[in-house]
């Protein structure tokens, strides 16, 4: 059997409802993109404000609290390197457009996993959206963005945002579920409200599930904003995409040991931090 007259005739479908979505929303793109660069920009301002020693100096403390000094001290040092590389305003706005993302992704994971968690129902429809997105390649997701909203920033955060979200998504959900059923009855004992209950009982044995959902989130925001540096998104991702086509190995490699310093401060970072709430929660 010819399906490739299927297949033609299901491409020109989603060609023509990009063309239409383009033609009668471009209002509504327009408002996603400034909203998106808008964020983006003001983070990158304050991360790239204080000179490079002050930050790798504020992260050797935040190390030196949250894991032990010998960790702060290799972190500020690891800071410092990127600067020594030349690499310091791209590790800042990879920064900034990791920060921006994950923090969107939580926005919209959060509220969803929390709703999942107490309504099984949702639960099972989103599932299947999360596999999908989880299963998909994640340069696909730049596809349509590149169409709605055309090269720069917001479409690589756009992407990036979608990806990011399932892990806090499902974490968020299977911290609300896992509160233990002895402290649920407690506090229906008690008289709590349904809201008392949310706060006082559910919420805090959730922290730690969604501490992990938060660095989960983290790892899979900085894995694509390198892949967006195909859409001018700026950053390490940019550097290395532009590296590769003039095939500068220097440059590359630079830009990839930047990459990987900011991608361990970060995980460590928030793996000690999901840690500690987890210890409070105990």
């Amino acid at each position: 059997m010819d399906t490739t007259v299927i297949t033609d005739v299901f491409d020109e479908r989603i060609d023509d409802a990009l063309i239409w979505i383009g033609d009668n929303a471009a209002f509504l793109f327009d408002g996603i993109r400034a909203a998106l660069e808008g964020t983006y920009e003001a983070i990158l301002w304050l991360v790239s404000l204080p000179p490079f020693y002050v930050m790798a100096l504020l992260v050797g403390v935040l190390g030196w609290r949250l894991i032990r000094w010998q960790a702060g001290l290799l972190a500020g040092v690891a800071l410092v390197t990127c600067a020594a590389m030349g690499l310091w305003s791209e590790t800042m706005s990879t920064l900034a457009l990791v920060a921006t993302a994950t923090m969107m992704a939580l926005l919209i994971g959060i509220p969803l996993g929390i709703i999942a968690g107490f309504v099984r129902t949702f639960d099972r429809i989103l599932q299947p959206s999360l596999d999908l997105i989880q299963t998909l390649p994640p340069y696909i997701y730049l596809l349509p963005a590149i169409a709605l909203m055309g090269y720069g920033p917001a479409t690589a955060l756009l992407a990036t945002v979608i990806v990011a979200m399932p892990p806090v998504v499902r974490l968020t959900s299977l911290g609300i579920r896992r509160t233990p059923h002895a402290f649920i009855e407690l506090g229906h004992a008690s008289g709590l409200t349904p809201w008392q209950m949310f706060a006082k009982i559910r919420m805090p044995f959730a922290v730690p599930s969604m501490m992990a959902g938060i660095n989960q989130s983290l790892m899979m925001a900085f894995g694509m904003v390198v892949i967006a540096g195909i859409v001018g998104s700026g950053g390490l991702g940019e550097t290395i995409y532009s590296a590769v086509r003039t095939l500068d190995i220097a440059t590359s490699i630079n830009a990839a040991i930047a990459i990987v310093i900011l991608t361990m401060i970060i995980d460590r970072l928030t793996q000690s931090a999901a840690a500690l709430a987890k210890g409070a929660a105990s």
